[in-house]
């Protein structure tokens, strides 16, 4: 091919390389020059055009686009009509977008006349979506070059679509005392919307104790009647030895492979029993957002092996969005304007436990409270007080060591608003708010509280700030100062809720994908659940 100057008077024949006005006369850049336009432009003055002449063995590019096109389509994929060098791939079903990586760079690697871009593999697509573009860059190239492409591709179409299948899903969802019913009810209908494009149905909704063996049986029972079962745990996966690996090699089946280099995401279990992929959701997998889950459940639905190098492979781009429950690095120069103290409320009495008190049970090798109180100094929360009450003594006993300030609540009996009370008395004048955490939920990890924080510095009108699990209000909160004089009117078993209340529209909800903020431990049930085993 030939790129320059011509004479108008040789022009004829030749492609414009650039849109060329004269008078009345105008040729598109890209468009033929015929002898007529040129015999015109030479009638207006013109005596030279920047034009492109062909030569033997060159085919024009919109040729070369569409013979490329035609070659990567593969199945469930179109080709638009070629124009100005392009042509445009779109998928003709919904589904699961395939890719021949190796493929695609190959093509790219021949000449830079030649270029191919598509989507993201493994992308869901919908019927119309455009999913890949074959661009040549000049107006034609040696044929040479397309044909030494169709060799490198052997007849194979790299570019194709997996269509999903109408599969059958079977839900188990493993519970704890604390866990409400209407997280696991959200948790469902967010699943069901996910399933509807692959017009996949829940065939089953099972709801098992968070225990090895009653999960074992679930799963072995949903693995012969659904094409797929996802298990949504109350503890979210941490280990091979954890609950629900456990059940499923129990149940006969088989891990794949245990976390995902995806954020949000990480605690993903994928597996197999009866031949039938097992998924072990991660606790974000109960929020509509796009996180790791999404990845794998879009490949299941469209009968796509999961592998474990599949996995592996996931971690250029995984990292999906900025983690909620995770502090960024902006945090701590936002806190610094706006220091927050921690509250652990230990006082009360634990009725409901029976006659041992709750906090002091033994809890993952150590008294409950004492993970309350070490996600507190784990945070950037400081001070921290601890509200003791019913049992002092024995309370500050398992807390030794730790830096904390112990303040004691007389008045206990009379209820929680006490305890807040004199936990937000004895703050320094200089924290500008207070986190509130429960003793009885070991769960809660520094990090939330440090998002709690952190969302409290970026926003100078809240009045509170409190944690969400789909929809639903959990705990911790943080109160800010402004909100403390609202503290005198708390009553008996008046707590935070009451405070929140006083909030009004100053109070920042955060959704968390966390269920740590809604689950507690105050009966033996939920103690023994928490704890399997202990003496």
């Amino acid at each position: 091919m030939k790129f320059g100057p011509v004479p108008v008077a040789e022009a004829a024949g030749t492609i414009a390389a650039h849109t060329i006005r004269a008078g009345e006369t105008i040729v598109k850049k890209g468009a033929a020059i015929t002898a007529e336009a040129a015999e015109k432009l030479a009638a207006a003055g013109v005596t030279d055009v920047v034009a492109v002449r062909l030569e033997p063995g060159d085919i024009d590019e919109n040729e070369a686009a569409t013979r490329l096109a035609t070659a990567l389509a593969g199945r469930g994929v179109v080709t638009e009509a070629a124009f100005t060098g392009r042509v445009n791939l779109f998928a003709a079903a919904v589904g699961v977008l395939t890719i021949d990586r190796a493929a695609i760079d190959m093509l790219n690697q021949i000449d830079e006349a030649i270029t191919v871009a598509t989507l993201p593999l493994m992308k869901p697509v919908v019927a119309g979506e455009m999913v890949g573009t074959v661009k040549i860059i000049p107006y034609g190239l040696p044929a040479t070059l397309v044909e030494q492409a169709l060799a490198g591709l052997e007849g194979a179409k790299p570019i194709a679509i997996a269509p999903y299948k109408p599969l059958r899903v079977a839900v188990i969802s493993t519970l704890l005392p604390g866990l409400k019913p209407s997280v696991v009810d959200k948790t469902l209908r967010v699943m069901a919307e996910r399933l509807g494009p692959a017009e996949a149905k829940i065939a089953a909704d099972r709801r098992v104790p968070h225990e090895a063996e009653p999960l074992a049986q679930a799963l072995a029972e949903q693995a012969e009647l659904a094409d797929l079962v996802i298990v949504f745990g109350a503890s979210a996966i941490t280990d091979r030895r954890d609950v629900i690996p456990q059940a499923l090699l129990e149940a006969g089946g088989r891990i794949e492979h245990l976390g995902m280099p995806v954020d949000p995401g990480n605690l993903l279990l994928i597996g197999e029993l009866a031949g039938k992929p097992v998924i072990g959701a991660p606790g974000c997998a109960r929020s509509p957002k796009e996180n790791g889950f999404d990845w794998v459940l879009q490949r299941c639905l469209a009968g796509i092996a999961v592998t474990r190098a599949d996995i592996q492979a996931m971690g250029v781009g995984g990292l999906l969005m900025e983690i909620v429950s995770r502090p960024q690095p902006r945090a701590p120069t936002h806190l610094e304007a706006a220091p927050v103290a921690g509250i652990v409320l230990a006082a009360g009495r634990s009725t409901r436990m029976g006659p041992d008190n709750k906090l002091l049970q033994n809890v993952r090798g150590q008294p409950m409270l004492r993970h309350a109180v070490e996600a507190q100094l784990a945070s950037q929360a400081r001070p921290v007080i601890v509200v003791t009450g019913h049992q002092q003594e024995q309370v500050a006993a398992v807390l030794a060591g730790l830096d904390v300030t112990l303040v004691h609540n007389p008045d206990y009996a009379d209820g929680l608003a006490g305890s807040v009370k004199a936990g937000l008395a004895a703050l320094p004048e200089t924290v500008a708010g207070a986190v509130v955490s429960l003793g009885d939920m070991p769960n809660v990890t520094a990090s939330v509280i440090d998002r709690l924080a952190q969302v409290f510095a970026e926003n100078g009108e809240a009045l509170a700030v409190v944690p969400t699990l789909l929809g639903q209000r959990g705990n911790p909160v943080l109160l800010a100062r402004a909100l403390f004089a609202e503290v005198a009117k708390l009553e008996g078993d008046q707590g935070a809720r009451r405070l929140l209340d006083a909030a009004g529209e100053a109070l920042v909800e955060v959704p968390l994908d966390d269920p740590s903020i809604a689950l507690d431990i105050d009966t033996p049930e939920a103690l023994a659940a928490f704890a399997p085993g202990r003496t």
